[in-house]
């Protein structure tokens, strides 16, 4: 049976009920697919407590409509996770994590400020901030990420190593649909052409020569491209399609064998 927690005092007296268990962890903004589920799955093979939070997380959205617009399926991912053997879900408010509101901030260093950071500004702040209170809240042994989101791996990984933080972060590969599209909540808004076409981001980080091929392949399929460019030895983009901005990389390796 899995137990939901919606204030922190009450998850923080089942923690202590937990102690001396091993604990995993997957924190989540909801909207769950199949890449959270394989996340959860890696989760309970290899500890003996799973807990998952759902929070859509205020601070790190730099559009407000943005915001208004993350679809939200409470009941849907309740029910997923109850499939996959998830022991607890903590469903925080904003005034449980930002009960003084958001007065103390994480900020990435200088190296991280490129892509999400150079277009999404306060985003790596925001993820960073609120992962940190969540993994203080947790305290599991292993929390678990997806490469889809390469960019806020890394720098979670890092600001782990910075603080101390005894917490392993464990890196989980991507999740694609059949046309290569990376599993995202984002997806859920994508109209079914739009749907359909986007698999061609994928295509353009495997297949293009270079950077400027990539873009005129997005550019005639009506993408709007934010940002195609290498780094960490990957190849990443960002780009609108329908009004909906996607992500995805792929290490550079991979593209050689494409």
């Amino acid at each position: 049976m899995t137990h939901v927690w919606i204030t922190v005092a009450d998850w923080l007296d089942r923690r202590r009920a937990v102690t001396g268990r091993s604990i995993g962890f997957v924190p989540t903004m909801g909207a769950l697919h199949r890449g959270h589920g394989s996340l959860v799955e890696r989760c309970r093979k290899e500890n003996e407590i799973v807990v998952v939070s759902i929070f859509v997380n205020p601070s790190q959205f730099n559009d407000s409509k943005d915001l208004e617009r993350y679809p939200r399926t409470l009941d849907n991912d309740l029910a997923l996770l109850e499939s996959l053997g998830a022991d607890d879900v903590i469903i925080p408010s904003e005034s449980e994590l930002y009960p003084n509101g958001y007065r103390f901030r994480v900020e990435p260093d200088s190296n991280a400020q490129g892509m999400e950071g150079a277009y999404r500004p306060g985003f790596l702040q925001g993820v960073m901030t609120v992962v940190l209170k969540l993994l203080n809240i947790v305290r599991p042994d292993r929390a678990y990420f997806g490469e889809k989101d390469y960019q806020q791996l890394k720098v979670i990984t890092e600001m782990v190593q910075e603080f101390f933080i005894s917490t392993k972060i464990i890196p989980c590969p991507t999740v694609r649909e059949e046309s290569g599209l990376a599993e995202s909540s984002r997806n859920m808004l994508l109209s079914a052409e739009a749907k359909e076409k986007a698999g061609c981001l994928f295509r353009a980080l495997t297949t293009a020569a270079n950077p400027a091929e990539a873009r005129a392949i997005l550019d005639a399929q009506g993408f709007v491209v934010e940002y195609f460019e290498e780094r960490w030895g990957r190849w990443f983009a960002a780009a609108f399609l329908d009004g909906v901005r996607l992500i995805d990389n792929v290490p550079i390796l991979e593209i050689k064998r494409l």
